[in-house]
């Protein structure tokens, strides 16, 4: 099993490209089970979760060609795939496939609003919380499909198709946003999406689903209307940057200091993150290039902040500022909001020597003047970074176990650092 290396104390300064988002990569490849024309996605992030997607989508009958390289394109880019669902050979997504990630059982809304079935495994993934499917099964219900659950398996049915409905969350849902919106295109009539998640990959999504001839407004509010047609084409479209990686490169650079070029993040998809890093002590410009991170070594300033849905800050970022203010000069309150269960790193992190105090949701963190380097080990893809983001300015030497969660949403991470200055390797077996 794969671990990463690290010796902390090298300051970053260089480029750090920021690859396609894994939260939006995920949902638009799921859109092509909706039309039997070729979806063209460009800036696919190379990870573990898109490789196991595409295994499920392969179950499915997607057909799946990754074109070449073009000639000048960066090292680091991203790939380009033609997903093409001529016809679903098979609407059950088995455990074997769902049970390694929890977005795959996101096939259910496209499946069953084309085919008017679907038997999907009850999902896995990260073990942060229960984060059940009841918004999406009820979402699917108001639409008009039949839903029993046997055996561990959700089966969705809707023989004469979906119909458009007012469907309300009684909290916000990336998922079952995602779900909704996807099987309402080719529902009959208009289907309403009220309390919809509003954060930019649910955008990306809607921008290609109406390239694809969906008919939506509202994406990026509270309220979603979309318009049902009969079928959908094909279209090219180029998957979002990942505004949590650039957020978490961000919080490395202002942990280290230096001076690094986030090339391709958006401002837009990070205010909240980028305001609280400023609050730290990071400079934050806005560039053609994406966003300029620096830090001069002035002291590290202790702040407040609760998780929220987008604008707000976000729980996948949570771990990374927890890291970050370990160093803060003061105590810092961190209130998780959105998963019960998203404080494991706290544990992994006072193996450095960081001060942390649990308190139900709420985690005070008193700075301490230095971190030691320990062996540590990950416990799902977000922790895994905050322990990247430690080991960077921890004394000594910091190794990092189970890295396969950090595959699943970072690529090439230490490539990434290394060429920014950092000593950081991946030792194999």
């Amino acid at each position: 099993m794969d671990r990463i290396r690290i010796v902390g104390g090298a300051r970053l300064n260089g480029t750090i490209p920021i690859s396609g988002a894994k939260n939006a990569a995920l949902p638009l490849m799921i859109a092509s089970l909706l039309t039997d024309e070729t979806l063209t996605l460009a800036n696919l992030p190379r990870l573990a979760d898109v490789a196991q997607l595409k295994r499920i989508l392969g179950n499915h009958g997607v057909d799946m060609t990754v074109a070449g390289k073009r000639l000048g394109e960066a090292e680091l880019s991203g790939e380009t795939v033609h997903l093409t669902a001529r016809t679903i050979v098979d609407t059950t997504a088995p455990y074997e496939l769902v049970s390694a990630m929890r977005a795959s059982f996101w096939v259910i809304g496209p499946l069953v609003a084309r085919e008017g079935f679907a038997k999907v495994s009850l999902p896995g993934g990260c073990a942060i919380g229960t984060r059940p499917v009841d918004l999406f099964l009820e979402a699917l219900q108001a639409l008009g499909a039949e839903i029993d659950i046997e055996g561990g398996y959700v089966i969705a049915r809707a023989p004469d198709g979906l119909k458009g409905a007012h469907v309300t969350f009684p909290k916000v849902s990336v998922g079952a946003t995602h779900v909704t919106l996807m099987a309402a295109t080719l529902a009959k009539g208009e289907t309403i999406i009220e309390n919809a998640a509003r954060e930019p990959e649910v955008v990306d999504l809607a921008e290609c689903l109406i390239k694809m001839g969906a008919k939506i407004t509202g994406a990026g509010t509270s309220t979603i209307r979309i318009e049902g047609v009969t079928r959908l084409n094909g279209a090219r479209h180029s998957v979002m940057p990942d505004r949590i990686e650039a957020g978490t490169y961000a919080m490395a650079v202002t942990m280290t200091g230096g001076d690094v070029l986030l090339e391709g993040a958006r401002a837009d998809d990070l205010k909240r993150p980028i305001e609280i890093l400023r609050e730290v002590g990071a400079e934050i410009t806005e560039t053609n290039e994406g966003l300029r991170v620096y830090r001069n070594g002035a002291d590290l300033k202790p702040v407040n902040i609760s998780t929220e849905p987008f604008p707000g800050f976000p729980t996948d970022l949570q771990a990374q500022l927890m890291a970050l203010v370990t160093r803060a000069e003061g105590t810092s309150v961190i209130r998780e909001t959105i998963f019960e269960n998203r404080f494991m790193h706290v544990q992994e992190l006072a193996r450095f020597g960081a001060e942390i105090h649990l308190d139900g949701q709420n985690a005070t963190v008193v700075g301490v003047p230095r971190l030691k380097g320990a062996p540590v080990m990950a416990t799902d893809l977000r922790a895994s970074v905050s322990l990247v983001i430690a080991g960077l300015v921890a004394e000594g030497e910091t190794i990092v176990n189970r890295v396969y969660h950090l595959d699943r949403g970072f690529e090439r991470l230490e490539d990434k650092l290394s060429r920014c200055g950092a000593t950081i390797e991946r030792i194999s077996g």
